[in-house]
């Protein structure tokens, strides 16, 4: 039975053998330069530069779809888009939950093919506003019921020094 752990550290550096999809969530607008994906383009350009060029070609670009980008042998980028512009409108953040389970779906048949887990950072909560409890929710009513590991990883947080004064 798969399970969804949750690890310190950081999504693009995944913590276990096999084949690894990273999982993360992109907008509908072609924009690519904050949050997550400035890791990714920190230690691979071609998830940045496949996703432009999507794009561009307008070619199945929409809201619900993904894109496997390969970045090494065991190691492929999904590129979901499930955010809607960048910025909240009329108080409904850029998440889309119906096209990230769209995603999510699509993501289990290229996890499955190449006997894959699942690694993201805390999609969808970030720059698309998204609560967690939704996220996790499709999680398990996806990748979980199809039985694929599913890693989530948090930042490990700088201690604060503290000093004291007498």
């Amino acid at each position: 039975m798969a399970g969804l752990f949750f690890l310190k550290g950081d999504a693009v550096n995944p913590l276990v053998k096999g084949h690894k999809i990273i999982a993360h969530i992109c907008n509908d607008i072609g924009g690519w330069g904050k949050g997550f994906v400035l890791c990714l383009s920190k230690k691979w350009i071609k998830p940045q530069e496949a996703y432009r060029e999507w794009f561009n070609s307008k070619q199945d670009f929409a809201l619900g779809e993904v894109q496997f980008v390969s970045v090494s042998e065991d190691i492929t980028i999904a590129n979901m888009i499930a955010q809607r512009d960048i910025k909240s409108v009329g108080g409904t953040p850029p998440i889309r939950y119906r096209a990230l389970k769209k995603c999510l779906m699509k993501t289990i048949d290229f996890a499955l093919e190449n006997s894959a887990s699942v690694h993201m950072p805390r999609i969808g909560c970030g720059l698309a506003g998204g609560e967690w409890g939704k996220v996790e929710s499709l999680i398990k009513q996806t990748l979980l019921k199809a039985n694929i590991n599913v890693f989530v990883y948090d930042l490990e947080q700088p201690r604060l020094k503290r000093s004291f004064s007498e």
